[in-house]
């Protein structure tokens, strides 16, 4: 009875230990233990695989994904996170800076903006494509000079009320339509998810000029620490002498906790299945490399 406990936590358990882990490697393979048929299934698959929804609401979404594989759940993850398709800033025309942010460090700012537009109506530019068009470049100006205030009192030390645009956020941001883009989008959809978000700070006689052009493209997007909606594992307990000789760490091998924060760019369901239908597509490419390399032989 022992043994086959033991045989059973080494295949469905990680155990946390108080100078190690135990376990973190998938052993449920054919032929890895005696009287356990490990061959994979679908059928089986498909009864013990599911998604649980814990929450969701208009930027986040929690679920639970059970009987899935280590390594499937870490590509779900890395696809949420790196390639999923956006549409970001790329290129950056700078026609006139004369604030303190060099030209280069800018650019990376303007680059980190989300922009509110629907990657899956745009396509990407080709290689080499030199000037953009309607259907995958968006066009952006930020043009703002900071000037004094007349009539600001005199004694007055308060920037807000001496200067006039001293403050360049992405509000200034205005988008330039491409082709028939105006028709396409109506006015106020394709935008800065936020208009809040400090670029740069200017002075009197100081001026921003420039151009951006958006394209769609994949990368790392951000990344956020989110607080753990059950326990995070710690190990805390085994500095307690009276309590790590009876409590015991373990968790799950096939459970995986879900958090997906979207920057405001699509809702958290359409990033999810925007996901899956990347990892299907690199499934489909791989069984296609397979069948190429059946061929040749």
């Amino acid at each position: 009875m022992a043994a086959a406990q033991a045989v059973e936590e080494m295949r469905r358990r990680v155990v946390l230990g108080e100078f190690g882990v135990r376990n973190v490697h998938t052993t449920d393979f054919p032929g890895n233990y005696s009287g356990y048929d490990d061959a994979w299934d679908q059928d089986r698959f498909e009864k013990n695989f599911r998604v649980d929804v814990v929450h969701m609401d208009e930027n986040s979404l929690e679920f639970d994904m059970v009987g899935i594989d280590a390594a499937i759940a870490n590509a779900f993850r890395r696809i949420l996170l790196a390639e999923v398709p956006t549409m970001a800033v790329e290129k950056v025309l700078v026609y006139n800076n004369t604030s303190i942010v060099q030209d280069e460090i800018l650019a990376h700012r303007l680059g980190l903006i989300p922009i509110h537009a629907d990657p899956r109506l745009f396509e990407y530019r080709n290689q080499g494509d030199e000037e953009g068009t309607e259907i995958d470049t968006l066009q952006f100006r930020l043009q703002v000079r900071c000037t004094r205030n007349p009539h600001a009192a005199k004694d007055s030390s308060d920037p807000n009320e001496l200067y006039v645009n001293h403050k360049v956020y992405t509000r200034h941001m205005t988008w330039v339509p491409l082709g028939n883009q105006a028709d396409l989008f109506p006015e106020g959809t394709i935008r800065p998810v936020h208009d809040d978000i400090l670029i740069a700070q200017l002075r009197p006689g100081q001026e921003i000029d420039l151009l951006m052009h958006c394209v769609k493209g994949i990368g790392t997007k951000v990344a956020r620490v989110a607080s753990p909606r059950l326990d995070t594992s710690s190990r805390e307990v085994f500095r307690n002498e009276t309590l790590k000789k009876v409590v015991r760490l373990a968790r799950v091998r096939n459970h995986y906790i879900f958090s997906v924060e979207s920057t405001g760019v699509l809702p958290p369901d359409v990033l999810v299945s925007e996901a899956i239908k990347v990892l299907m597509g690199k499934c489909r490419r791989f069984l296609d490399e397979l069948d190429a390399v059946q061929m040749d032989w």
